[in-house]
């Protein structure tokens, strides 16, 4: 797990998602992080959780007594709620490690905490989101020219936005044909590699109120959400759509399908953040590990005051050991 950016709730949902997981005997992981800062958060919330420096060899057996750290190079120097530039290098770093340790085995899984990149840009952070750095880490230490994909997960809906951190306005230019045929076929792939569904079952919204109502409230249905559903068709991917995203999330529609393809970020995130709000994992598809990572952001106005809710993580945490488990037999 990296501790993400370390002025944020990550700290805070770290350690009592330790608590939570050694108490009911759960995957053991361990943070990559500055010991001191999870020592003084720990001690400011009146926290009784021991910190341990280790190594990721001795990980597993001090987990059941103390808080694993492996150590990152650089101290951190914001407190909580208050971020300081110097602390961007640190949390880009913790990244960087975690790949490099899947990619040496010696993790099985990587569990990102909250990053905030505004904050991140002064260390020379030059993407738009983790999603895209995780992908040139992919090339880096594996080999892999990735496509990475966001998924965001719950038991109860699974949403892809094939468009993400764009404007509203540069979504249409932004949507292609090979866009949405490239995002169906490695969401429908990991979904039978590593979910373990033999044949999913992929929705696409339209673009358009109505899904452009046979093209008299737009073309993009018309013109290239429907030739890519019928290509992946062809592949024998069970595909259909478009259809309108005001009715495709009640609960009847949801029977039907394991998940949906969305044509931009809030058409995708708002109805699972309305049905899964503190449940919902971040799950990036098509890398060559496994990466998921709590549905919220850094919170800096709650971090500090005991408030934080560490439920998303937790179920990033048991999300990312199952498919891991799911890999390992691939």
């Amino acid at each position: 797990m990296t501790q993400g950016h370390p002025s944020g709730i990550g700290p805070e949902i770290t350690l009592k998602a330790w608590r939570d997981i050694r108490d009911k005997a759960g995957a053991p992981f361990f943070v990559i992080g500055d010991p001191a800062h999870f020592e003084r958060v720990a001690r400011a919330l009146g926290f009784a959780a021991p910190i341990r420096i280790t190594s990721t060899e001795d990980a597993e057996r001090v987990f059941p007594e103390a808080l694993p750290v492996i150590a990152l190079k650089a101290p951190v120097i914001g407190t909580p709620g208050r971020p300081s530039p110097a602390d961007a290098a640190a949390t880009i770093e913790a990244i960087e490690r975690a790949v490099e340790m899947v990619a040496k085995r010696t993790a099985s899984a990587i569990v990102t905490n909250p990053i905030a990149k505004d904050a991140l840009y002064a260390a020379g952070f030059r993407h738009p989101g983790h999603t895209e750095f995780l992908g040139e880490l992919a090339l880096r230490y594996f080999g892999d020219d990735a496509h990475p994909v966001m998924m965001l997960w719950s038991p109860e809906l699974a949403v892809v936005p094939a468009t993400i951190h764009v404007p509203l306005a540069d979504v249409p230019a932004k949507l292609r044909r090979e866009l949405l045929v490239d995002t169906g076929r490695i969401v429908a792939k990991d979904m039978v590699q590593r979910f373990g569904m033999p044949a999913p079952r992929l929705a696409f919204c339209g673009l358009n109120p109505h899904a452009g109502e046979r093209g008299s409230i737009g073309r993009e249905e018309i013109d290239i959400i429907a030739p890519a559903i019928e290509e992946l068709r062809r592949e024998r991917v069970h595909v259909s759509g478009p259809f309108p995203a005001d009715t495709l999330f009640h609960a009847g529609a949801r029977d039907r399908y394991d998940a949906v393809i969305a044509m931009y970020h809030d058409q995708a995130l708002i109805p699972i953040k309305t049905i899964a709000f503190d449940t919902a994992v971040n799950v990036t598809l098509g890398l060559p590990f496994v990466r998921t990572s709590p549905d919220h952001g850094t919170a800096f106005d709650i971090a500090g005051q005991g408030k934080a809710n560490p439920s998303s993580l937790i179920a990033a945490i048991n999300l990312a050991a199952r498919l891991a488990r799911t890999d390992l037999v691939r």
